[in-house]
């Protein structure tokens, strides 16, 4: 199964423009995101996939680029624009702001992918924080292991513990954390983007429930390594300070 890696990438970030340049220890970041992934036994290729002419002038140096239109809504779409001029049995969506993703989690979704349309991973949560965090996705699975819905509330509702205090309910069952990274079927990924937006995406601003809402079940890898997203400055720090913790700087 051929398998390609697509990174997207945007310059224009409200909350922390040209992100993907900014260096980590002296390497900018998107390119601390391709050697993460290289580490990753399951993809054949890797390609950033921008809009941006200054990212693609960097990001030439150390990986195939691959320029895209600036209108993509999503990362989703911007991975579709590449899917239909490279042909692949699937991609795996990373993103291009976590420089510290564990290349197994990447490995486990390219493995959940071989036997379903669309594939993603969870971590459980432990922390109180991300527990009760809207910007921290949940999701909730069934015996099968396809994800029956993702949402920014905390789920499942603990009608026995609905009183009691939230590191009682966090310890009274498994809540899952979903982790945004996508496997897609060539033939999926193209069909997806062509649905519109739906009821359930427009509520809670997650794309994954597009698939949902028109019947294409995503396989959910059980991953045991969470990862630091770059989302403002400030983080930049925090992950140097733990490739410091492992001599990776």
């Amino acid at each position: 199964m051929k398998l390609i890696g697509v990174i997207p990438a945007r310059y224009a970030s409200t909350r922390f423009p040209g992100k993907p340049l900014h260096l980590i220890a002296g390497i900018p970041l998107i390119q601390r995101v391709v050697e993460r992934c290289r580490q990753a036994k399951s993809l054949s290729e890797i390609i950033v996939a921008t809009d941006d002419s200054r990212i693609a002038e960097v990001a030439q140096n150390f990986c195939r680029v691959e320029m895209t239109r600036a209108d993509h809504p999503s990362g989703t779409d911007r991975i579709a624009e590449v899917a239909e001029r490279i042909p692949a049995d699937g991609y795996i969506n990373i993103q291009g702001d976590e420089p510290l993703i564990d290349p197994t989690v990447i490995d486990a979704v390219a493995e959940a992918l071989k036997d379903s349309e669309m594939s993603t991973a969870c971590v459980a949560i432990r922390d109180i924080q991300e527990y009760e965090s809207p910007n921290v996705v949940k999701v909730i699975t069934g015996t099968n292991g396809r994800a029956l819905y993702f949402s920014r509330r905390t789920l499942p509702y603990l009608r026995d513990f609905a009183t009691q205090p939230p590191e009682l309910q966090l310890a009274a069952f498994p809540f899952r954390k979903h982790l945004g990274i996508y496997g897609f079927r060539r033939e999926t990924l193209l069909r997806l983007v062509r649905f519109p937006v739906s009821s359930l995406e427009a509520a809670e601003k997650l794309e994954q429930l597009r698939a949902l809402e028109n019947g294409i079940e995503i396989a959910v890898a059980q991953v045991y390594h969470d990862s630091i997203g770059v989302d403002l400055p400030s983080d930049l720090a925090r992950v140097e300070a733990v490739l410091r913790s492992h001599s990776q700087i």
